[in-house]
């Protein structure tokens, strides 16, 4: 609402997909309904798109943002951008999309989630940190990880995916990454406590000037006491001296233990 979108001025998202980012649609859902926001000029870019999977698939992505989120909102739905993995030349694709991410005038905000071995969108571990829009071979643990969406059959999954890169992530004004849950606890600590891998595509984040991360207390159990208690310990000291805690301000590697800042 500060941005104040207009048709010729919108604002523009970076979307995820799965289990992470639900409770927060549903939130921005029930903001949108009681009249708090409108999505009447948000342009959004999602993330990845499996290969091969029809567009009206249950589980492919267009599906699940159709589902979740664009059709209780007042997005155009010619604003609301997911990769076309039945294209039928899928580097085409690829470009395409990079450069309509740039005809919009880049991302305002990337939110995003991880997989539980860090990967960022389908950035899957020994991605370029450059890298841009492209296809991807899937890692086994992705395919494992994802094949409950799959009625628990990962060889159902599909083994290919087109992603923005992490580049593409970086790209953006703002970062937001969400990570829940203690499958996720290994992959926090290397974003925050170790330095820059390609391994942990996340931990790139760290190059971001303005990149936060959202987390809940189960994410936080693999990292160092000082550590959870150093980031816990910032918003109070903003109270005691009597300033707004503004996430983020403290460094780009910022980590938030509690999701009671997700708002609309």
């Amino acid at each position: 609402n500060d941005f104040k979108p207009t048709a010729a001025r919108p604002y523009v998202l970076g979307l995820p997909t799965g289990s992470t980012p639900l409770i927060l649609y549903k939130k921005l859902v029930q903001a949108y309904k009681e009249g708090k926001v409108s999505f009447q000029h948000v342009v959004t870019f999602n993330m990845d798109e499996y290969v091969g999977l029809a567009r009206n698939h249950p589980e492919s992505y267009h599906s699940f943002m159709w589902e979740n989120l664009f059709r209780h909102i007042d997005i155009q739905p010619q604003n609301a951008h997911v990769l076309d993995g039945n294209a039928p030349d899928l580097l085409a694709e690829c470009k395409r999309y990079e450069e309509m991410i740039q005809s919009h005038g880049g991302i305002k905000l990337f939110l995003a989630g991880i997989g539980p071995d860090g990967h960022i969108a389908f950035n899957e571990p020994g991605s370029s940190l450059s890298s841009r829009t492209r296809v991807k071979t899937l890692a086994q643990e992705t395919l494992v990880a994802n094949a409950r969406f799959f009625a628990g059959d990962h060889s159902a999954v599909p083994r290919m995916a087109l992603t923005v890169g992490v580049g593409t992530v970086l790209d953006a004004e703002e970062v937001l990454v969400l990570i829940t849950g203690s499958h996720k606890a290994h992959a926090l600590a290397k974003c925050i406590e170790e330095g820059i891998n390609h391994m942990f595509t996340v931990s790139a984040i760290q190059m971001h000037p303005k990149a936060i991360v959202v987390c809940d207390e189960d994410a936080t159990l693999e990292l160092r006491v000082r550590t959870a208690k150093y980031f816990k310990s910032l918003p109070h000291r903003e109270e005691m001296l009597g300033l707004p805690y503004l996430p983020g301000q403290e460094g780009q590697d910022a980590a938030e233990p509690t999701a009671k800042r997700l708002k609309a």
